[in-house]
């Protein structure tokens, strides 16, 4: 009998351990950390595949530099954002910030909207910037470059998810993404309530 209830408090006892969707970046400031936060975010996954949806959608045979251009706005503007916070540069509206960001780009998505690659990627900028402060903000100084390299190879990585989803379904209709970039609003706004 004791051996049942040891084995069934130890096994209680892993099966409580808290579900964190992010690391402690205090205790895993490291490559791994980085790379994995961006993984385990709604908000973060849902961003940064619609930042390439919104490219592949604004990009035309004509201009395909939409497809690098705007995300690597993101991604540079997102590490910027970064180093303000780890210099202890404050923003306001941070988590607002990221919010309007879901439900802002999947709107974008949902209405295609066409900018000029330059404007595009200035509104990406601006968001981004909220998600690097915000990263570099729950980090503190504990192993802060390599948490953003990872970060930032992970972004990276989602973005090209995006824009691939973004080329692969405009082959079968272009009303594809239009939904997805809808489902993301809706999830942005769910979160908004969440």
């Amino acid at each position: 009998m004791l051996k049942r209830l040891s084995l069934a408090a130890a096994i209680l006892t892993v099966a409580a351990a808290p579900a964190f969707a992010h690391l402690d970046p205090a205790e895993h400031g490291s490559f791994l950390a980085g790379f994995s936060h961006p993984l385990f975010g709604a908000d973060h996954i849902l961003v940064m595949v619609a930042v390439g949806l919104w490219a592949a959608q604004t990009a035309s045979d004509s201009s395909r530099n939409a497809l690098w251009t705007i995300p690597l706005a993101f991604v540079g503007t997102m590490a910027f954002g970064f180093l303000l916070a780890l210099g202890g540069v404050g923003l306001p509206f941070v988590e607002p910030a990221i919010l309007a960001s879901v439900i802002g780009l999947g709107l974008l998505v949902a209405t295609a909207v066409k900018l000029p690659v330059s404007a595009a990627a200035a509104v990406v900028g601006v968001f981004a910037l909220f998600h690097g402060h915000a990263h570099g903000g729950e980090l503190g100084q504990a192993g802060a470059l390599e948490f953003g390299i990872g970060f930032i190879i992970a972004t990276a990585l989602l973005h090209a998810a995006g824009i691939a989803l973004g080329l692969g379904i405009a082959r079968f209709s272009p009303y594809i993404a239009r939904i997805l970039g809808a489902g993301t609003a809706l999830l942005g706004l769910s979160l908004a309530f969440a």
